[in-house]
């Protein structure tokens, strides 16, 4: 999948009318209210809005965790919005990628292990731990594999999560706020790797964040307020014409 693909490809996300609203009394308050945006392949995006303002339901919404109370969400043009979840963890597995801001390995597993992790319940066809190696590796942690999280730095273990978001190979990596728990140069080296990926795997990027120094990065920028989408314009990283 190349970097930079045309807009007539299949979307690897799709989001029509999306609305999400949770009951308060006798009312319901809306948290997401008629959300619309594709993303094509190979795009670097980030989700930009102050606290409260709907990015992580989004994020949500977008990979299944939440259900949307309304409209549609497709991922590869399939419509996943009312998938029933056995077979939604399926093509959750092979299409998304996640990534934390607090990293969520597993304590009593190493590096290696908490990367062939999602490769055991997506039957890899592959070897999990020659993967796991390979992609280790390629977020330059090969001197690592046998370290378990609380022998790593902050940077160290969201590399490896971020090696383990992308261990089935899915179109679309989604993070929430991945810089927020780390120094600011830790944090500069993990959008400088994650650009990187972008730019090697053709990996499609959704990035939820507050921090403008995230969004120097973006080919495209979404900007959330109060639960709309007010703003969907290039980033400085927007491809020329």
């Amino acid at each position: 999948m190349s970097v930079g693909s045309s807009r007539s490809e299949v979307p690897v996300l799709e989001v029509r009318h999306l609305g999400r609203s949770l009951p308060l009394g006798q009312d319901r308050i809306e948290i997401l209210t008629d959300i619309n945006f594709l993303i094509p392949p190979g795009e670097f995006v980030t989700l930009m809005g102050p606290s409260g303002s709907g990015k992580s339901t989004l994020l949500g919404c977008i990979t299944g965790l939440d259900t949307p109370s309304s409209g549609q969400v497709f991922l590869n043009g399939t419509d996943v919005s009312s998938m029933r979840e056995s077979r939604l963890a399926g093509i959750r597995n092979r299409t998304v990628g996640m990534v934390f801001q607090a990293f969520n390995l597993i304590p009593t597993l190493t590096a290696r292990e908490n990367v062939e992790v999602p490769l055991y319940a997506g039957a890899w066809k592959g070897s999990p731990s020659a993967r796991s190696e390979e992609l280790l590796g390629l977020v330059g942690l090969s001197h690592r594999l046998e370290h378990r999280p609380s022998q790593l730095s902050g940077g160290e273990q969201q590399r490896v999560a971020i090696a383990r978001a992308l261990a089935t190979q899915p179109p679309l990596l989604v993070a929430d706020e991945p810089t927020g728990n780390l120094a600011a140069a830790q944090g500069a080296e993990v959008l400088d790797l994650l650009w990187r990926l972008k730019e090697t795997l053709g990996t499609t990027f959704v990035i939820a964040t507050h921090d403008p120094s995230v969004a120097q990065y973006a080919t495209r920028t979404l900007q959330l307020a109060d639960g709309r989408l007010v703003s969907d314009a290039p980033g400085p990283r927007a491809p020329g014409p």
